[in-house]
């Protein structure tokens, strides 16, 4: 998401590259870039209006501080901009509730009973909430076993009667959480193809239910600009607390995110940025202007690998790096650790610079991880511990127990090897980590 945006948007800001200092003429020409970028990301024309108008007046009155230099000033008001219009600050939901309640609302077709299923799974994890699923769409076939499917996979409770009236479902709900101790109720309710009377009058006879601390919209964010009077139709109706964008990991240019705020002051919380059932990230406005500026999102790298390595062993692993003393069984064991992580593709694109060094391209199959820790599983605890005994006869018997080729195994050594040259260099101070 935002990868044409962010290179035309780098693009604009290296035209006053190596400047002495800024000037109207020659930040002209990267402001009009600007415009053009944001506008063909979809961004909405008044938004883009007022925000090269800010980022202009502040460019040409901010003197370039000594240890500035005229492209990073702009880059550091470009970003705060963004930040600004993007929300400013991070819009977190609320999980106080004894029990809390969310109330998922939107359109037919904008992922809200798999969001619903995301959302529990998130709360789950980063919350060690007990969460309930609500199945309230009583109108489109199979929302019902959709949800219930869902909550299957996730080892999570749906609560369900069929196509009995709304408000009875949610009245009965309630009373299964508080004996059930489910202290998060996620109710999933009916969309439709556009929005109508009806189907905003159940919404609010569902809202004087059940009170819900949270009503968040979902939202197809590949709708492009009509994203905008959606939003305002709901919120007009219902006073929703936030929105949550899916689908930012299609072919969606991704300017409804930059519009969203500014217009209709409904706070985003989430984006869907994959299919799975942990594709589901909270919105931060910084962390997303940084991406967009390829200034990489480390603080979502490490919030991703919390949970899956303690900090004692990340630091423990640091220390074998850094030494010299890395393994080929520490290697293994943080094999897996990355495989759980999801796609190692998607880890890759929020590292700084990741679009400038190509990453933000490269594909990796599953496959060549499975192959990677087939070879590593065919050696012996001594041979991953003491890679420098692999010689031919051993190299051979560890071909035929992974089926793959000893060229294969070379490879892997040589990679191997010359990582563990690299991280040591860093720790003898001869080279600089890029961020």
């Amino acid at each position: 998401m935002f990868e044409y945006m962010g290179d035309r948007l780098s693009n604009a800001i290296k035209n006053i590259r190596g400047m002495g200092r800024i000037t109207e003429d020659n930040i002209n020409d990267a402001m009009r870039e600007i415009r053009m970028a944001l506008l063909e990301a979809d961004v909405n024309y008044q938004v883009v209006k007022e925000f090269i108008a800010k980022v202009k007046d502040k460019a040409l009155g901010m003197e370039v501080a000594k240890s500035l230099k005229p492209d990073e000033l702009f880059i550091k008001i470009v970003k705060d901009e963004l930040v600004e219009l993007l929300g400013g600050e991070a819009a977190p939901l609320y999980v106080d509730g004894k029990p809390s309640i969310l109330m998922l609302v939107g359109l037919q077709g904008s992922g809200k009973t798999t969001t619903a299923g995301k959302l529990a799974n998130y709360l789950r994890k980063k919350h060690s909430k007990s969460p309930l699923l609500v199945a309230c769409d009583i109108y489109r076939p199979a929302a019902i076993e959709q949800l219930e499917t869902l909550g299957k996979q996730l080892n999570i409770p749906v609560y369900q009667e069929g196509k009995k009236p709304v408000s009875e479902i949610i009245k009965n709900a309630l009373e299964y959480a508080k004996e059930n101790h489910n202290d998060y109720i996620i109710i999933d309710t009916a969309g439709r193809l556009h929005i109508d009377e009806s189907l905003m009058d159940e919404l609010k006879q569902a809202q004087e239910v059940c009170h819900p601390n949270e009503t968040i919209l979902v939202i197809d964010a590949m709708m492009g600009q009509d994203a905008i009077n959606v939003i305002t139709g709901f919120n007009e109706a219902l006073s929703l607390t936030g929105c949550i964008l899916t689908k930012l990991d299609g072919n969606t240019k991704g300017g409804v995110a930059l519009s969203v705020r500014h217009l209709t002051n409904v706070p985003i919380k989430f984006v869907g940025d994959s299919e799975k059932l942990d594709g589901l990230s909270a919105f931060h406005p910084e962390r997303m202007a940084e991406r967009i500026l390829d200034m990489g999102d480390v603080l979502s790298i490490a919030e991703k690998v919390e949970g899956i390595i303690s900090e004692d062993d990340a630091e423990k692993q640091a220390k074998k790096m850094m030494s010299g003393k890395y393994d080929l069984e520490d290697f293994l064991t943080n094999l897996k650790q990355i495989k759980k992580l999801g796609p190692l593709e998607n880890i890759l694109k929020m590292l700084p610079q990741a679009r400038k060094m190509g990453l933000n391209k490269v594909q990796i199959d599953p496959k060549d991880m499975a192959h990677i820790e087939a070879i590593v599983l065919s050696m012996t605890p001594y041979e991953r511990k003491h890679p420098e005994v692999l010689k031919a006869s051993r190299k051979q018997r560890i071909s035929k127990g992974c089926g793959r080729d000893v060229a294969e195994i070379n490879r892997l050594l040589k990679q191997f090897e010359d990582m563990k040259k690299m991280m040591k260099s860093f720790s003898n101070g001869n080279m600089k980590l890029p961020f």
